[in-house]
């Protein structure tokens, strides 16, 4: 017994200190995207063309957005611009309050708000949410599961996962809400009790993703739904989940408590162990 003790003490602590400090995320993180419209003066219209999924918008008067509701956080999606005007970065930070926030000229968006004080006295210090996989491919759950283990330990926070929508505070949903599901979206959503909040998560619950357009897949989350938090990925990271549910429990402001950020994807260790 002595001798597990004493080799628990040694290898010490595995959780990331996030939010005080932002772990260092590898070089091949694909975070944020930005778009430089001073490098591609001619517009985009052939590049939204050729770039997959709807990351890349261009309206009637030419003028180029990023959808990042709708980002694969493809490569390819990058390589879309021969101009190099299109980019990733190292961020992390993307979680939204509303679905149209995710719409930005240049990549830079309005990160969540928090709650009202009432909300925040209600859910601030104790936060339970149901997950409702609505036709996903499989991708997302796995990063919102890894936020329940030791490195990010999720539950520190006064967050948790539950089993019933009748024990939950509100529902998190992947996948498209293909046809199948969307009864069952709805019903887990009335059976959970008000006050309620409702946390879309990827780019399938936001936009239908990849799958957008087919007879089979929903286009997302309906919008007779309220969506108090909109996160972006395919999959998205768990530090995006994380900020995001923070910034919802007003536990990050402007990301002031935030030490070291990754908009240069710095590698370690530690990054290529969370990375992509």
């Amino acid at each position: 017994m002595l001798r597990y003790l004493f080799g628990r003490l040694r290898r010490g602590s595995h959780t990331l200190a996030y939010p005080r400090a932002v772990p260092a995320l590898p070089e091949r993180y694909r975070g944020r995207p930005a778009l430089d419209r001073s490098r591609c003066p001619e517009g985009c219209r052939g590049c939204a063309g050729a770039a997959p999924g709807g990351l890349l918008r261009v309206d009637d008067g030419g003028a180029p957005a990023l959808d990042l509701g709708a980002c694969l956080f493809s490569p390819e999606e990058a390589a879309a611009c021969p101009a190099g005007a299109l980019r990733f970065t190292g961020d992390h930070r993307m979680a939204v309050s509303a679905r149209d926030v995710l719409v930005t000229p240049t990549g830079e968006v309005e990160l969540a708000r928090a709650l009202d004080a009432s909300a925040q006295r209600l859910f601030g210090r104790s936060l339970r949410l149901r997950s409702v996989v609505a036709g996903s491919c499989g991708g997302c759950e796995p990063d919102l599961n890894v936020l329940g283990t030791v490195v990010f330990d999720l539950a520190r926070f006064g967050i948790q996962f539950v089993a019933s929508p009748r024990h939950a505070d509100g529902i998190v949903v992947t996948g498209t809400v293909n046809p199948n599901m969307r009864l069952a979206l709805e019903k887990t959503w009335r059976a959970v009790p008000e006050p309620r909040l409702l946390v879309a998560v990827g780019a399938c619950a936001l936009s239908g993703g990849p799958f957008a357009g087919s007879p089979q897949a929903g286009t997302g989350v309906p919008a007779d739904l309220p969506v108090d938090l909109c996160v972006p990925g395919c999959p998205p990271h768990p530090l995006t989940v994380l900020d995001g549910l923070l910034r919802l429990l007003g536990r990050l402001e402007r990301g002031e408590r935030q030490q070291g950020g990754t908009e240069a994807g710095r590698g370690g260790p530690e990054g290529e162990r969370m990375g992509r």
